[in-house]
């Protein structure tokens, strides 16, 4: 209650001043989360939605037809494992010399399959499948998923494409708190 003093004067109590200033401060904080969130949110919606897309696709890779089924060899075959270097040798013998001539890109072992996927670095991805123990191969033909795994990865935009994800992951948390703080703001009014 304010005094006729107070009221003719128009004098305001010390907290009511603070409070309007504590007020204000809140509702700027807001209006600039709400537009970062925005903002944000649209800046980097198709890259949320292009690695949400990949990420579903890869989850069902297999069923998709996208990568070759693997053949189960035998699990104890990698107590008696060729080495390396003759089983890339075998992987290259089983393609096409352009493509052994690119390289290999990466040998993937598994060893309770008992076999080795070596990928080479043409623009098709071959991959070949060998037997651990032999070196037998068991299926050569494409990975139809690798350029999903660049897109995902961002791995497709070049040597830094990995810190889209990053960017993404990053701005997906600060949506997450910027979210939080404008839906939070209407409960925290001082009145």
């Amino acid at each position: 209650m304010a005094t006729f003093l107070e009221a003719t004067l128009n004098i305001t109590p010390p907290d009511a001043t603070r409070r309007r200033q504590r007020s204000s401060k809140i509702r700027s904080v807001t209006r600039w989360m709400f537009f970062g969130h925005l903002w944000i949110g649209v800046t980097i919606s198709f890259l949320v939605v292009m690695i949400s897309v990949t990420g579903i696709l890869l989850n069902h890779k297999r069923t998709l037809g996208l990568i070759p089924e693997t053949p189960i060899k035998r699990a104890e075959a990698f107590k008696d494992a060729l080495p390396l270097p003759k089983l890339a040798q075998l992987a290259q013998a089983a393609v096409p010399p352009e493509v052994a001539a690119l390289g290999i890109d990466r040998m993937d072992v598994r060893p309770g399959k008992g076999i080795i996927k070596v990928r080479f670095n043409d623009a098709s991805v071959s991959e070949v499948t060998l037997a651990l123990d032999d070196g037998t191969p068991l299926l050569t033909g494409q990975r139809n998923d690798s350029f999903l795994e660049q897109l995902h990865t961002g791995d497709a935009f070049g040597a830094r494409g990995f810190l889209l994800s990053d960017l993404v992951g990053g701005a997906l948390v600060l949506l997450l708190l910027s979210g939080f703080w404008v839906w939070l703001y209407p409960h925290t009014k001082v009145r």
